[in-house]
């Protein structure tokens, strides 16, 4: 986003709450000037003051990296994401409910079951 532009703050949705509803978050969107005079809980004078080794050693202490310190990362592989195309696609209403009602993702949930389906049927043919 570009700092010159004034962005408009604009609320997340349209729809009107209910009685007793929550209200959802707004989202809103900020220029580069905007964001540089928000109050900010770091302390990033002490922060870039900060050598890489005082990092790696704070690392541990921080509550947040719980659980991340001790994974191996030497065997990971980098898979880039592969183009998507957008489709209309009719499924039954069951099916459709099942992937939605595993959360966030449902899509990308069917993609991969039809990912594997394709991928077996191909071994197959070999």
């Amino acid at each position: 986003m570009s700092s010159s532009r004034k962005e408009t703050k604009a609320a997340a949705s349209s729809r009107r709450t209910q009685h007793g509803e929550k209200k959802e978050p707004r989202i809103v969107s900020y220029t580069g000037e905007e964001l540089e005079r928000l109050p900010s809980r770091t302390d990033w004078a002490r922060l870039r003051a900060m050598t890489e080794e005082e990092i790696e050693a704070a690392a541990p202490a921080d509550p947040e990296w719980e659980g991340l310190l001790d994974i191996d990362w030497s065997e990971a592989v980098l898979v880039m994401p592969r183009r998507k195309e957008a489709i209309s696609i009719r499924l039954d209403d069951d099916v459709l409910s099942y992937f939605k009602s595993l959360g966030s993702g449902y899509q990308t949930r069917i993609n991969a079951v039809l990912r594997h389906f394709m991928e077996q049927s191909r071994a197959k043919r070999k």
